[in-house]
C-alpha cells in the first residue's frame, strides 16, 4: 500500500483515482474546485480544496509523506508547471505529471517532474496496436523502449521449441506465458513445442519485437 497525492481531479484525474482505491492505496486528492472534489470522497482518504500554485499550501500538505504525487491538472500548463516545480522544491519523493504535447514533456521534466505521461496520447497508440492488428491480442508499454506483447504464436514458431528458435540467445526475447486450448501455462520446459493456436506473452525490446513478430507500431 502507498501513500498518493493527486492534484486536479478531472476526467484523468477521476479514473486514477478510481484505480488507486482498487489497489488499496492512501490517497489524498486536491483540486480548486469543491465540485470536482465531490464524485471521489468516498474514494479518497482525505482531500482539500486549494490552489496548488500557492507555495504555503503545497507546504501545508506535506508532500515529503508520500510516495508519489501525481500533477493530474489538464487545462491549464502553467498552473499544471508551477505546482510540479513546487511540489519538488518542497521535498515530494517522486513526482508523475500529465502532458498534452511532447513539447510540455521537456519543462515539466525541466521543473522537477521524475515522470511525464500522456493519457489520450497513450489510449490511442494502445488502442491502434491492439484493435487494428490481426495478431496482437494484448499489449503494454513498459518504460526505456521496452514492451510486453500477448499475440498469437508466429507462423515460423509453429513445431519448434524454445530451444530450436533460441528464443533468448539469437531473437534476444522472453517468454513469460504461453496459453494453450484457453489454459495459461506459467511454467513450460525449453522443449515444450509450440502448436497453431498458441498465443504467447513476450518481453522485450521494442526493436527485437518488431523484427520477431512482424509487429507494424
Amino acid at each position: 500500500m502507498k501513500s498518493v497525492l493527486v492534484i486536479g481531479i478531472g476526467r484523468f484525474g477521476y479514473h486514477l483515482i478510481d484505480q488507486l482505491n482498487k489497489a488499496g492505496d492512501e490517497i489524498m486528492a486536491v483540486d480548486s474546485s469543491e465540485e470536482r472534489i465531490n464524485p471521489v470522497l468516498g474514494m479518497v482518504t482525505s482531500s482539500l480544496i486549494g490552489d496548488a500554485t500557492d507555495e504555503n499550501f503545497i507546504k501545508s500538505l506535506g508532500v515529503s509523506n508520500f510516495d508519489v504525487c501525481f500533477v493530474a491538472i489538464g487545462d491549464k500548463f502553467q498552473s499544471s508547471l508551477e505546482t510540479t516545480s513546487l511540489l519538488k522544491e518542497n521535498g515530494a519523493k517522486y513526482v508523475v505529471a500529465r502532458a498534452s504535447r511532447s513539447v510540455q514533456e521537456k519543462f515539466l521534466l525541466r521543473n522537477g517532474a521524475d515522470s511525464v505521461v500522456f493519457p489520450e496520447r497513450q489510449l490511442a497508440e494502445w488502442s491502434a496496436i491492439r484493435y487494428c492488428s490481426a495478431t496482437v491480442i494484448d499489449y503494454l508499454e513498459y518504460p526505456g523502449d521496452y514492451s510486453i506483447f500477448e499475440v498469437k504464436v508466429p507462423k515460423a514458431w509453429i513445431g519448434k521449441s524454445l530451444v530450436d528458435l533460441g528464443i533468448r540467445n539469437k531473437l534476444h526475447l522472453n517468454i513469460l506465458s504461453i496459453r494453450r486450448d484457453g489454459n495459461p501455462i506459467l511454467e513450460f520446459p525449453a522443449d515444450m513445442v509450440f502448436m497453431e493456436g498458441d498465443t504467447v506473452t513476450v518481453f522485450g525490446a521494442d526493436k527485437d519485437l518488431k523484427k520477431h513478430l512482424d509487429l507494424n507500431y
